[in-house]
């Protein structure tokens, strides 16, 4: 019986991807016969795509574990804080954080490995391969950041004896991480042009300032971020009111733009859906909608929130044009609801998911630059108080009433910076890494939901198809509490 269920796994490890691609073999990853045209390599890289962390539940579930978000419905138990996972978001965390990252994985190294091979323009052939590395590395940051140490694997699963891998340490997969980015940085294209879903080298050097910084490598995190900041591709779009956070979000594309996808409002595959009421004309035009991830007012997002923060109006709402064109309010039962990624007033039913976004590279530095030299440097606060500055409808490069002042300790300047990160991007599922990698989980969590936090939830629960079907790995390798 194991060994049918690992065949089935295979089976689902090298499946089609003709949902987004027309010409992929149902066995593409082992298929002697697919390797052959510079086509096949493009379509091999395409098609790591589909099961990719596009899936707006995937951004659901790690935004519900932020200190200001509770859930609704199915989704509301994520939110007990006091117990480890149920059953449910134990099936969700399998589902969305460990089958689809390896199926990706799994589809980068068929690419990583077979695509050397074919005979095509060597350029392309680099940057191809380039862009294979990046999706691993992509995925394997996600996972190790959600369950610790977890099975590394370099070459396509193409039979039995390659699925028996045991837990890496931790250190290993971040090296591997920082080894496949670093060929990116060289080897993808300075722009993808309008694909902004494709990564460039800009996206590898961002992602790897947010890989050092998540292992305190604070000169390295400062140094990729600067890189970038630096690279004269991108800009910060000025503000001064609100609703001018529409240039951001729902335009494609953007000077803020380093990697991201869109989605249509008007589908049910969009994060949007998840977060707005049903019959809300001005920010979701469905019939229905999910609204399934709430904003807990008692925390930072709260009277906290400084009203003249121009990011707390863009994404919070209490009020909305009903179908009779009349503002009214939400109704008690949700009298607040989260605004980030709608469809702008004049109807464009474009909204951007941002996978990296340029003015986290100003924060990165800041609190990197700052850690490294063990006080808030000029040109950390300076970072730091370009983007207080956009927040409050100011001219981002020049000193405003609002900016922090000189004069913070480390530990308040670094406070100061993660808060700026919880406002800059609300539903742009940063906050969870944030208290992860501070050592801050426990106490926010504590704060926010007055209970006490159970810390099974700092590491999610290995599957437990993977300890069945992993020869390498057993129920003493699971993370605690599960």
């Amino acid at each position: 019986m194991k060994n049918l269920s690992l065949f089935i796994f295979l089976l689902f490890l090298a499946s089609s991807c003709e949902d987004v691609l027309e010409e992929v073999p149902q066995d593409f990853v082992s298929s002697a016969n697919f390797w052959q045209r510079a086509e096949d390599a493009e379509t091999a890289v395409k098609g790591i795509y589909s099961v990719d962390l596009t899936d707006p539940y995937n951004d659901q579930f790690l935004e519900l574990h932020s200190d200001f978000a509770t859930g609704r419905g199915s989704w509301a138990s994520i939110s007990f804080w006091d117990k480890g996972f149920d059953n449910t978001h134990i099936g969700r965390s399998d589902s969305y954080w460990w089958e689809r990252p390896y199926r990706a994985i799994n589809r980068a190294n068929g690419a990583i490995a077979n695509i050397p091979n074919i005979d095509m323009d060597e350029d392309s052939k680099k940057s191809l391969i380039a862009e294979a590395l990046f999706m691993r590395a992509w995925n394997y940051f996600n996972l190790v950041r959600a369950f610790g140490a977890v099975p590394l694997r370099l070459e396509p699963t193409e039979d039995l004896s390659a699925v028996d891998v045991p837990r890496t340490p931790e250190t290993t997969v971040y090296a591997q991480i920082i080894e496949d980015l670093t060929v990116g940085e060289t080897d993808l294209p300075n722009s993808q042009g309008n694909n902004t879903r494709r990564p460039s080298k800009w996206a590898a050097k961002m992602l790897l300032a947010q890989v050092y910084l998540t292992m305190e490598n604070w000169s390295l995190a400062a140094t990729k971020a600067e890189e970038v900041i630096n690279s004269g591709e991108f800009a910060i779009i000025p503000v001064s009111t609100s609703d001018d956070f529409y240039d951001i979000f729902a335009k494609r594309p953007t000077t803020e733009d380093v990697m991201s996808i869109h989605y249509s409002s008007t589908i049910t595959d969009s994060y949007v859906y998840t977060l707005h009421r049903g019959n809300i004309p001005e920010y979701n035009n469905n019939t229905s909608g999910f609204y399934t991830t709430l904003p807990v007012t008692t925390t930072i997002i709260g009277a906290a929130w400084d009203n003249n923060d121009l990011r707390k109006g863009f994404n919070l709402y209490t009020k909305y044009v009903n179908k009779s064109g009349n503002l009214v309010n939400l109704p008690s039962s949700t009298p607040v609801l989260f605004k980030k990624v709608i469809a702008q007033p004049d109807g464009t039913r474009s909204n951007a998911r941002y996978y990296l976004r340029f003015t986290e590279n100003y924060l990165i530095y800041a609190e990197a630059a700052a850690m490294a030299a063990g006080a808030p440097t000029a040109q950390a606060l300076e970072y730091l108080n370009i983007i207080r500055r956009r927040a409050y409808g100011h001219d981002p490069f020049a000193p405003s009433v609002d900016d922090y002042p000189g004069g913070m300790t480390l530990t308040q300047f670094r406070d100061a910076v993660i808060l700026e990160r919880a406002y800059e991007f609300i539903n742009e599922q940063r906050r969870w890494w944030d208290l992860l990698r501070t050592g801050k989980a426990k106490d926010a969590i504590e704060a926010a939901f007055g209970v006490t936090f159970n810390e099974a939830r700092l590491k999610w629960p290995l599957p437990l198809d993977e300890i069945n079907n992993n020869g390498a790995i057993s129920q003493t390798d699971q993370n605690p509490g599960y």
